[in-house]
């Protein structure tokens, strides 16, 4: 058995695909017999210690967010708590997630400083050229010189990975993520007859440029003027989840096509919500991200039997077999085409069963499958020999000809710093 402390800006009572991952794994690892305890900031009135389902252990840190959630990257504030935690349980692995979560970064810092294992699990896609991801694939490189191993949730993620950060490849694993078959089950079967003459068309997503949501503000106008079936007398309609700052951009285009009968806008919906509310709801899927690593979002639609239409991006087709989805260029024209030929195969009854569809995802994206192998890379990660001190001041001195230097004697500074608080606040 070992103590694993997770640690990521992004858990609940926020929802998304990086704190069910969390929550999920978490839950998996102690059905192992592990101790597992997770660390975030605080969210409202959640601070302190707090615990979960099957006394899963969180503990929600007194640190103000500064920027998409994410606490400001300063190293020594996070230290006396870090330090305090990781030895007060025991720690014997630290598991980082997210590469945009600063806490996580920090606590693979600490992990280092303290010669504890640590893995980081890497779960976007990042470019090369915009300030954004240079600032982060910077602090990724330096985060990861001295961490032990690396996961990735797709083989393009992987690449991805190893090029922003330098990590040898030999040093990285791929783990899918996995979705709970079981909550996301299929709803009644949705036939068509004389009766039922729409289609209806689902999307669930943060309204954000990164997810395609321009692109889909030309779509469905498109899409609505179309008369679908073998009579042309089948319509399409949607529904769409979530919030975020292109919610505008959808309302405006609702506005201005009188689409207010045939568009829905439920806004955004706990994870709980997403089987009952909007997937059993819908015939087909549709997913029109720019960029993604692996997109949790089309295993659950499949898992619930819908049919899935998704941009062919980053890791999306690892993902599902050709049988599950239709795959479309970010573009407009393909979408349109794709998701017309998906809706005329959905009439046509021409679609694999939701119970084939369930039956798929139990078997291929099963959390315990998941926590197991993440098991191999704690074991493996253990058994390795803890890197001397001046192995890690060099391994940061090499990263960069200005900042690496500045980095190493950071990790110099914070190094005698644990000394001075081991003497202030000992820990037996």
């Amino acid at each position: 058995m070992v103590c694993i402390c997770m640690v990521s800006d992004f858990f609940y009572p926020n929802m998304g695909g990086v704190e069910s991952h969390l929550f999920q794994l978490a839950q998996c690892l102690m059905e192992l017999g592990h101790k597992v305890i997770i660390v975030t900031h605080f969210y409202g009135d959640r601070r302190g210690v707090r615990w979960m389902t099957n006394y899963l252990k969180v503990y929600y840190l007194p640190i103000v967010p500064f920027y998409n959630k994410s606490v400001l990257p300063t190293i020594v504030c996070s230290l006396p708590y870090l330090r305090h935690i990781f030895l007060t349980e025991g720690v014997t692995v630290v598991h980082g997630h997210s590469a945009f979560s600063t806490l996580a970064n920090e606590a693979l810092f600490a992990a280092s400083l303290l010669n504890i294992p640590s893995v980081f699990t890497d779960h976007s896609l990042f470019g090369f050229s915009d300030m954004s991801a240079i600032v982060t694939n910077t602090f990724l490189q330096y985060s990861l010189s001295n961490t032990s191993h690396t996961i990735c949730v797709s083989h393009t993620g992987k690449e991805n990975t190893v090029l922003r950060s330098k990590v040898p490849k030999n040093q990285v694993s791929v783990i899918p993520n996995a979705v709970d078959s079981v909550m996301f089950e299929p709803g009644p079967k949705r036939s068509f007859d004389e009766d039922r003459r729409v289609v209806t068309v689902v999307i669930g997503s943060r309204l954000v440029y990164r997810k395609g949501i321009d692109l889909v503000a030309d779509i469905l106008p498109n899409i609505c003027k179309k008369k679908f079936g073998k009579n042309g007398k089948v319509t399409c309609d949607f529904i769409v989840a979530g919030d975020g700052p292109k919610r505008i951009l959808l309302e405006e285009m609702i506005e201005n096509h009188h689409l207010q009968n045939r568009v829905i806008m439920l806004g955004e919906l706990q994870h709980n919500q997403m089987r009952d509310q909007l997937l059993i709801k819908g015939d087909i899927f549709l997913n029109t991200s720019l960029t993604e690593a692996f997109c949790m979002a089309i295993v659950e639609a499949t898992s619930c039997g819908l049919t899935v239409v998704s941009t062919a991006v980053g890791g999306i087709p690892e993902v599902l077999p050709p049988k599950f989805i239709y795959f479309v260029e970010p573009t407009v024209e393909s979408i349109v085409q794709g998701l017309s030929e998906a809706i005329e195969d959905v009439i046509d009854d021409k679609r694999p069963g939701p119970e084939e569809c369930n039956t798929f995802v139990k078997n291929a994206y099963n959390w315990r499958d998941v926590a197991k192998r993440t098991e191999a890379v704690y074991k493996d990660i253990c058994k390795r020999k803890t890197p001397t001190l001046a192995k890690k001041v060099r391994n940061l001195w090499e990263c960069g000809p200005i900042a690496g230097p500045l980095m190493a004697m950071l990790y110099l500074m914070c190094h005698y710093f644990i000394f001075v608080l081991d003497w202030i606040r000992p820990i037996i």
